[in-house]
């Protein structure tokens, strides 16, 4: 089984790499089809957005924290943002390993428009649902092979009717399970949590201030205003410290490269890891190893 080791931020990562699979884009909106023969894939990614997948062949198995939830063909996942899962992929042997499925990536803003469309109630704030599994209807079903043309436009697709088949998606799920639409409604009204077991839980994954205020329950205002307040320095300056002393710490006591400590720390970019690292420690992460050595 093929193994991705680094985390993956999505869909920034997936649109970047479009081997098997088709895009459409508008404003930020990501909708990904991939097909493939595939006897399995693992790795890790973060969500930037909120993801809705289904599976149309094969499994899908999503792990969060110690929950495990393997979607099915015919399912549906919906998986909050901000998070980090690891994944599991494959096709069925007597299906020939054939592997497909999409990922419909939902900011705010859209969820904001169709609740306002479709006269939903604004609800209370919810508890964090991460990771909710539903069956697919025939009225989604359908839907889903509606878009199927749309991916090999060559002329590209009109933006406005990118954004019109997003709403349709949503309309079509909030027909499906009024539930699972009220838990897509309340993913931008979460309850607040404590704020420092936020930081130490995600502070070694990709997140940025905006997603730790979001985490927590917090405007980003409120969030900066009271972490300011606990630990007495901005938040992404504590961060990056608390970061690159857990990167000196790995190169100190592990054989990982240089490389795989820069992405398992949190950073995103080595350039920018080995530059932090050298302006915080004085020297680069490669000297610094050769040092001790």
């Amino acid at each position: 089984m093929k193994m991705n080791t680094r985390i993956m931020k999505v869909p920034q990562g997936l649109a970047a790499t479009l081997k098997n699979q088709r895009l459409l884009q508008l404003k930020g909106l990501t909708v990904i089809e991939s097909c493939s023969l595939s006897a399995g894939t693992q790795g890790a990614m973060y969500l930037e957005d909120h993801l809705l997948l289904f599976v149309l062949q094969g499994k899908y198995t999503v792990r969060y924290g110690e929950q495990e939830f393997t979607v099915h063909k015919h399912e549906m996942v919906l998986l909050q943002k901000a998070i980090v899962v690891q994944y599991e992929k494959w096709g069925e042997p007597h299906q020939d390993y054939l592997l497909e499925y999409m990922m419909f990536f939902l900011k705010g803003d859209l969820l904001a428009e169709f609740s306002k469309m479709a006269k939903h109630p604004p609800g209370r704030p919810a508890a964090l649902v991460p990771v909710t599994v539903q069956p697919v209807t025939d009225r989604l079903t359908a839907y889903l092979e509606s878009l199927k043309p749309l991916f090999h436009e060559r002329s590209g697709v009109e933006e406005e009717l990118i954004r019109l088949k997003l709403l349709e998606l949503l309309f079509d799920v909030a027909h499906a399970k009024a539930d699972l639409m009220g838990q897509m409604l309340q993913l931008g009204r979460q309850l607040p949590s404590n704020l420092s077991s936020v930081v130490e839980e995600n502070l070694l994954n990709p997140v940025s201030v905006d997603d730790l205020a979001y985490l927590s329950g917090r405007s980003l205002s409120s969030f900066k205003r009271e972490f300011q307040s606990v630990y007495n320095v901005p938040p992404s300056r504590w961060i990056r410290e608390r970061r690159l002393e857990k990167a000196k710490e790995l190169l100190t006591s592990s054989s990982m490269s240089v490389t795989d400590i820069c992405f398992s720390t949190g950073f995103e970019n080595a350039a920018h890891f080995s530059k932090a690292f050298k302006k915080h420690f004085g020297c680069s992460p490669s000297l610094f190893r050769q040092q001790l050595s």
